[in-house]
């Protein structure tokens, strides 16, 4: 099957958490036969800082400047694929594609896949007006990287056709171990700078270092240059997804903070969890609920409540402790988290419902 997307960039992780989501799905759809295109516009400055050096093999992707090219692309899509998904928080133009693709017409079937569910649907609770509210209905399938029963139900609430969480994973030849080496840092964080996940950066990761102040803290990430750090937290900048081994790889500990949103309705574990499991680092995360469900904490990853917390772990948990742990995620991420295992779920949703739509059409 053809299917086409609109996102953020596939090309790109600047300013853009989900590239690694979209790259490791994509890729493994691919591998399983299907035609992948992704639309994303030039904005926020992603195409002069591509961290793809060439363009990938299991995905064209199209790059938009302009309404009228926006408008065409959509309606070439709908023309010609067997599934339109638009993705949330592209950044430009969100509202109009979502009103585009829901309401467009043509052979393909329409979705949409959200990379934030909590924070989308607080949005619309919380506005009765929301434009987005009532092309819910229209989309065939809402698709979301998580969130679990709570997000499924409120979507179905709001008249979602189906709801499928395909949640973040790792693809193994991506996110693997590095030879060993003796750490830099005690422990790392890689994330950008979003105001609904700086208070809790503030809490597991400043003042962690500032509890520990003979210990090496590194964070990597956009728009913490003109923040204040303690004289023990080391600045990384910016850190391209081909970095992302390394980084992890640099550090005894790798620190794991939520957004706000997800952290308080669960189910949500970010994408740099599965990263940081497949190049076997130790990791330390900030709790929500159903985290059991995959990772096993004290075995396969160490949980924290508050800063008291991550220092505690950066004291007392040592190296070879560390590996222990390491290994043991990764040995369930590769089992149970792989980017083949969503595709796979993925897969067979795009389908059973093109394959049902067709023989409506028949009759």
């Amino acid at each position: 099957m053809r299917v086409t997307f609109f996102g953020s960039s596939l090309v790109s992780c600047y300013w853009n958490g989900a590239a690694t989501y979209y790259r490791g799905l994509l890729r493994a759809l691919h591998r399983l036969g299907h035609e992948i295109v992704f639309c994303e516009p030039d904005a926020y400055g992603r195409q002069e800082n591509r961290d793809l050096a060439e363009e990938p093999t299991y995905a064209r992707v199209i790059v938009y400047r302009a309404e009228g090219e926006r408008d065409a692309l959509v309606a070439e899509a709908l023309a010609t694929s067997d599934w339109v998904i638009k993705c949330s928080g592209v950044g430009v133009w969100d509202a109009e594609l979502e009103a585009l693709i829901a309401g467009g017409e043509g052979r393909a079937l329409t979705g949409f896949l959200d990379v934030d569910a909590p924070a989308t649907l607080g949005r619309v609770a919380s506005d009765a007006n929301d434009a987005f509210r009532a092309l819910i209905p229209r989309f065939a399938n809402v698709f979301t990287y998580g969130g679990g029963p709570p997000v499924v139900e409120a979507y179905r609430t709001l008249g979602a056709r189906a709801c499928t969480p395909i949640y973040n994973g790792l693809d193994p030849e991506e996110h693997r171990p590095l030879p060993p080496r003796t750490p830099e840092f005690d422990l790392v964080f890689m994330g950008n700078r979003l105001p609904d996940r700086e208070a809790r950066v503030e809490e597991f990761f400043f003042r962690a270092a500032q509890l520990a102040p003979e210990a090496r803290f590194a964070l990597g990430g956009e728009g913490w240059s003109d923040r204040g750090r303690p004289e023990n937290v080391t600045y990384l900048g910016h850190v391209p997804t081909a970095r992302h081994n390394e980084v992890n790889a640099s550090a005894r500990l790798v620190l794991n903070v939520h957004r706000e949103s997800m952290a308080r309705n669960g189910w949500s574990p970010a994408t740099r969890m599965f990263e940081a499991a497949g190049a076997a680092a130790c990791q330390v995360t900030d709790d929500f609920q159903g985290l059991d469900e995959f990772f096993e904490p004290g075995v396969e990853i160490l949980v924290a409540r508050r800063a008291e917390d991550v220092a505690r772990f950066v004291r007392e948990v040592g190296d070879g402790d560390a590996r222990r742990i390491g290994e043991a995620g990764r040995t369930r991420a590769v089992r149970d988290h792989s980017y083949r295992q969503r595709a796979e779920l993925m897969d067979a949703v795009l389908c059973e419902m093109v394959n049902g739509n067709r023989e409506l059409i028949a009759r």
